[in-house]
């Protein structure tokens, strides 16, 4: 019976990393207008990409307290990525609103929707935790409190 059990969970894990989401290389420009790959933005041990959008009030909500998680691991090897998904009528307002809410982590456009399509993002504000180049968290939505879920994952994934 126990071993029947073990079988069982070996087959639920290897179908649960079978589906993880891989984030493949790509290269797209900063908010200052830098070009960049995943490879140059990503931290040593985790990466959170943070998709958001200047219209998106839970968005501009989060994006201090994700600041603050920022300046907490950065050190430990996270690094956090802004990716802003604003269109051609709304992208003059990325830049000025990052500056706004002293955000220094960097921001990255994706103004076509390519990166937000491939990681099957559909509502903003929504974070990711990679892993490697595995997402290995997703959260979507922001309410207040949300950021000590965010810590607890980290935490638990850099102690691995």
């Amino acid at each position: 019976m126990l071993l029947r059990h073990i079988f069982i969970a070996l087959v639920v894990m290897l179908g649960l990393s079978a589906n993880a989401q891989v984030v493949r290389d790509f290269k797209t420009n900063t908010l200052s207008n830098e070009v960049r790959s995943f490879e140059d933005l990503k931290g040593d041990q985790l990466t959170v990409l943070d998709f958001w959008a200047s219209w998106c009030r839970p968005c501009i909500k989060a994006m201090p307290k994700l600041e603050k998680v920022y300046q907490e691991y950065k050190d430990k090897g996270v690094a956090v990525v802004g990716v802003n998904i604003d269109g051609p009528r709304s992208f003059s307002k990325a830049a000025p609103l990052i500056h706004s809410l002293k955000i220094s982590y960097t921001n990255i456009s994706d103004i076509e929707g390519k990166l937000k399509d491939e990681l099957e993002v559909s509502s903003m504000p929504t974070l990711l935790i990679i892993k490697g180049n595995k997402v290995v968290y997703r959260h979507e939505g922001y309410a207040a409190g949300d950021e000590e879920e965010w810590r607890k994952k980290i935490e638990k994934l850099l102690a691995q």
